[in-house]
């Protein structure tokens, strides 16, 4: 396999185009583990009736792993909003349809949200304080089984050029409450200086599902705690910054 043609790099991993499919290579000191996780969590994910690119090797190349799903042909939504600011209350309406329609999916072989959040908040750097009320407030949210994609972002939706939508990078997935999943993209927007329009997407949700914006803003701190654990410097410090400023119930 001669991998040439880069289509991302990040700095675990680099993915490849290879022909029909796409080679996420991981970096050699990327833990196994994690690897057969990723892998673990597409396989699910594809039982649920979600489009999505189909897994189809695990593998190995010079000590690096890597995994090999089906190459979907198409623009991904982010360039598509970039290139046709005009259509992007359109895009939107689209983006949080597709997510509404991943939250009505259910898939009991995927981690909880709850677990995973807690584990991570417990390896910020936030003081102990700040920790126990974060861990008080996540136990006390309800408890919901709704599949979670963890990192749904326009770059995240590849759109086929008969308009059909996949959806990618099934990495952080997991089952639970949606408004979680919500305040992560909003975080995602809000990271990249898209205030605006982080705003239009929690106001577009909310209004399309009947949930209250105050309920997703609980989240917020829980999910930025849980996020900065393994965000860049610049981000790490604006998603403690959450974290740490809400008053606590």
């Amino acid at each position: 396999m001669k991998l040439k043609n880069i289509i991302a790099e990040r700095a675990t991993k680099t993915v490849y185009r290879d022909g029909a499919t796409t080679v996420k290579l991981f970096n050699k000191d990327f833990p196994k583990a994690e690897v057969l996780a990723q892998a673990k969590n597409q396989a699910l994910v594809e039982e649920i009736d979600i489009n999505i690119p189909k897994l189809l090797e695990v593998g190995n190349i010079d000590g690096r792993w890597m995994i090999v799903s089906e190459y979907v042909e198409g623009t991904p939504l982010d360039v598509l909003m970039r290139e046709n600011p005009d259509k992007i209350d359109e895009y939107l309406d689209k983006f949080v349809d597709l997510q509404i329609l991943v939250h009505t999916k259910r898939c009991a072989g995927l981690i909880k949200l709850n677990d995973k959040m807690h584990a991570k908040i417990d390896l910020t750097e936030l003081d102990d304080t700040v920790k126990y009320e974060l861990h008080t407030r996540l136990t006390g949210m309800p408890k919901h089984n709704k599949v979670c994609h963890g990192d749904f972002n326009p770059s995240n939706v590849i759109v086929r050029e008969d308009g059909e939508m996949f959806i990618i990078d099934w990495s952080h997935v997991t089952q639970g409450n949606a408004s979680a999943d919500v305040a992560r993209t909003y975080l995602i927007f809000t990271l990249a200086g898209k205030k605006e329009l982080a705003e239009k997407y929690m106001d577009l949700f909310c209004e399309k599902t009947g949930t209250k914006k105050a309920y997703v803003q609980k989240w917020l701190p829980i999910v930025a705690a849980s996020q900065s654990v393994k965000g860049n410097p610049e981000e790490k410090e604006l998603l403690l910054s959450w974290a740490n400023v809400v008053e606590f119930e």
